[in-house]
């Protein structure tokens, strides 16, 4: 008896050995995808390139996800050329990510290789094609062989013969985090624009978490969901490059945060703000050579432009339909000049350094910031 139990033993321990060694001899073998790679996002008809945009997005390339059946890094390229053929192009850009956003001076780049100009005294012409497509391969140098290669994608640059309006991108706040709740036109609060970096958005103030709240979301265009903007497990994210509605960001305490996204970066901050010590303000209005109120007196009479205060949140303003003349303009605080807030030349968006903000002709939408001196002027279309 003892002598079977022994030979048991013995067998099960050959076949746990056996099966080990058989663990390390597995070999993953890549293979094609066999959807390939393609184009997911929507085009425009035409992208028009001016000096005064060369810093915005362009528009952002979005790709399926490729599977090449073994456990490793895939790198995606994004090429552009001046010629179908790519017989000779540039590589605009490399990510892991199934997207990757184009600026205005890359395709400015490309236009300059195809011979386009925005010189009405030449004879090259202002408008044209140039041509992208996005190569897949798996690891992060390209030397092993295995890729997949999209099709070709045409699309048409113009660069205008004059000056042209800078077109700038909003982002609307929504959510039961938010003021708006979960309606997606409903006076949303909008991100505060950097006056230099026009992919960079900020906003401090008040979101109302709680352990059973969603969060918040972005819009880049109010009533339409569509054109929101959130998280893909911890990463900025968009419908349009998931296919499906983005998670919201998550507040779980009802406070005040630093909220902050960079679009050409895809990069986000969340981080608490200590509002305790900050000053309210029983009005705050607009005034200025640029206004219809121009430069009041210390007479504490009620000529400004006044805002309205949030009832959410008791640092922001805001006022519709503001008609603005080429000049300056000032916001102050209770109809005196003990507190007032300007921002130079930044316009439409900035914070303040106490210089008048130098304003364009038009109608507007304006947001206010007292704890940052952030502003933003929206035009009314």
């Amino acid at each position: 008896m003892k002598k079977l139990s022994i030979l048991l033993m013995a067998f099960v321990a050959f076949v746990g050995l056996n099966s080990c060694s058989s663990d390390d001899d597995v070999v993953f073998i890549a293979q094609p995808d066999v959807e390939g790679i393609n184009f997911t996002n929507s085009f425009n008809e035409s992208y028009i390139l001016t000096p005064a945009t060369s810093g915005n997005i362009a528009e952002r390339f979005v790709w399926n996800t490729v599977d090449f059946d073994v456990p490793t890094n895939i790198t995606y390229q994004l090429q552009g050329a001046n010629s179908e053929d790519f017989s000779s192009f540039d590589i605009i850009g490399a990510t892991g990510e199934n997207n990757l956003g184009v600026k205005v001076s890359q395709l400015k780049s490309l236009a300059d290789d195809a011979g386009l100009d925005n010189d009405a005294n030449t004879d090259a012409p202002n408008t044209g094609l140039v041509y992208f497509r996005v190569r897949a391969f798996a690891g992060t140098d390209g030397g092993n062989g295995l890729s997949e290669m999209s099709a070709v994608k045409s699309i048409t640059l113009i660069l205008p013969e004059g000056e042209t309006e800078e077109v700038l991108i909003n982002y609307f706040m929504v959510g039961d985090a938010t003021a708006a709740v979960w309606d997606n036109n409903k006076n949303n609060t909008p991100l505060f624009r950097d006056g230099v970096n026009v992919n960079a958005y900020y906003f401090t103030g008040r979101f109302k978490g709680a352990a059973d709240a969603e969060g918040f979301k972005l819009l880049t265009e109010l009533g339409n969901w569509d054109s929101q903007w959130g998280l893909d497990g911890d990463k900025l994210s968009s419908k349009e490059i998931l296919g499906e509605d983005p998670k919201a960001f998550p507040v779980s305490t009802d406070a005040y945060y630093s909220f902050s996204i960079n679009i050409d970066e895809m990069t986000w901050s969340f981080e608490p703000f200590d509002a305790s010590a900050a000053k309210t303000y029983a009005k705050i209005g607009l005034v200025g050579d640029g206004t219809t109120a121009g430069w009041p007196g210390d007479d504490n009479v009620d000529p400004d432009i006044l805002m309205t205060k949030s009832t959410f949140d008791a640092h922001i303003w805001f006022a519709q339909g503001v008609e603005l003349s080429e000049g300056g303009v000032k916001f102050r605080a209770n109809l005196l000049w003990d507190t007032s807030w300007g921002g130079g030349e930044s316009f439409p968006s900035g914070i303040a350094t106490g210089d008048n903000i130098t304003a364009k002709e038009g109608t507007y939408n304006v947001w206010f910031n007292d704890l940052t001196g952030r502003y933003i002027f929206l035009a009314v279309e």
